[in-house]
C-alpha cells in the first residue's frame, strides 16, 4: 500500500485475531496448576496489544502510525483535568452503589479497603502488578487501533456499545480459570451474569474517557487502573456490585445525554484518521 493512499481500518480481522490469540493460551490455562496459568494469562493478556501494534506497524500508512505515536507519547496533550474528572465520577458511582446497597440489607463497612485482592497464587504484589500490567497492555491494544477501527464506521454510540460487548465477552474463559477474579464470581450465575453485563455502560464511559482527553491513551490506562483498583481494594459486596451496574448504566446515560454531539456526531465516519488529523492543525 502506498503511504498516501487512504487507509482502511479491518475491525473484524483485529477482533478476531485477538481473540484467537488470547483464548488459545487462555484456554489450556483452565485446565492448569495455579503454578503455571498465571504466565498464560499474562501472554493472553498481551495479544490485543501486539495485533494492535502489528496491524498499525504493518498498515503502510503513515497517517496511521503517527496518530498511534502522538496517542502513546503525546502525554502533553493529556488532559489532566478531565482524566481527574473522570476518576471522580467513578468514584461517585461507587459511593452510590454503597449507599444504595444499604436499603437491600448490604453492611456500611463497605466504606473500607479490602486486606488483599481477590487473585490467588500471585501473592499481592503480584496481584497489584497484575492490574496495572492488565491496565497498561489492554489499552495499548483497544485504544491503539480496535476502538478507532469499529469506530471509523460509525459514530461513537454505536462504536461503545459494540466495543463494551465485545471487550466484555473476551474476558469469557478467564471464569474458568482457578485463582481469578472472575472464577470468584461463579458461585452465583447472578455475579457472572452482572460481570459480563457491566462491560457495556463502561464501554460508554471509557470511550467518553478516550475522547474527552484528545484520543489520549495515557489517560485511558490511569481511568483503567483506578476502575480495577477500586473494583478490587474497595470491600463491595458482589450484591452491591450487582448495583453498581446499575448506578454506571444511569452514568453511561447521563453521560451520552450530556455529550450529545460527541456520541451522534458522524463527521469522522469513513475518514477517521483524517478528521482527526485536521483537528490537531
Amino acid at each position: 500500500m502506498n503511504s498516501t493512499e487512504k487507509y482502511h481500518y479491518k475491525p473484524v480481522l483485529f477482533f478476531a485475531l485477538a481473540y484467537v490469540f488470547t483464548w488459545i493460551f487462555w484456554i489450556p490455562a483452565i485446565f492448569l496448576p495455579e503454578s503455571i496459568s498465571p504466565l498464560l494469562m499474562f501472554i493472553g493478556l498481551l495479544a490485543p496489544a501486539i495485533v494492535s501494534t502489528v496491524f498499525i506497524m504493518l498498515s503502510g500508512s503513515d497517517l496511521l502510525k503517527k496518530d498511534f505515536k502522538n496517542k502513546m507519547i503525546g502525554f502533553y496533550k493529556v488532559k489532566w483535568l478531565n482524566v481527574i474528572w473522570a476518576v471522580i465520577v467513578f468514584a461517585i458511582v461507587i459511593v452510590c452503589s454503597i449507599l444504595l446497597s444499604l436499603l437491600f440489607g448490604q453492611p456500611i463497612d463497605q466504606f473500607s479497603f479490602t486486606e488483599s485482592f481477590s487473585f490467588t497464587g500471585v501473592g499481592i504484589a503480584g496481584a497489584f502488578i497484575t492490574i496495572t500490567l492488565a491496565s497498561i497492555i489492554e489499552e495499548v491494544g483497544w485504544k491503539g487501533y480496535c476502538e478507532d477501527s469499529i469506530g471509523n464506521y460509525m459514530n461513537w454510540f454505536w462504536e461503545s456499545m459494540i466495543f463494551g460487548v465485545l471487550w466484555s465477552f473476551w474476558h469469557f474463559p478467564l471464569i474458568f480459570i482457578s485463582g481469578t477474579y472472575q472464577a470468584g464470581l461463579m458461585v452465583n450465575p447472578l455475579y457472572v451474569i452482572n460481570f459480563f453485563v457491566s462491560g457495556i455502560p463502561m464501554g460508554f464511559v471509557i470511550t467518553w474517557v478516550y475522547l474527552e482527553s484528545d484520543r489520549s491513551i495515557l489517560a485511558c490506562m490511569i481511568f483503567h487502573f483506578f476502575v480495577n483498583f477500586m473494583q478490587e481494594k474497595i470491600a463491595l459486596t458482589p450484591e452491591t456490585k450487582c448495583l453498581e451496574t446499575i448506578v454506571i448504566t444511569v452514568v453511561a446515560i447521563l453521560i451520552v445525554m450530556a455529550k450529545k454531539d460527541m456520541f451522534f456526531e458522524t463527521r469522522h465516519v469513513g475518514r477517521l484518521l483524517e478528521y482527526n488529523s485536521s483537528q490537531q492543525q
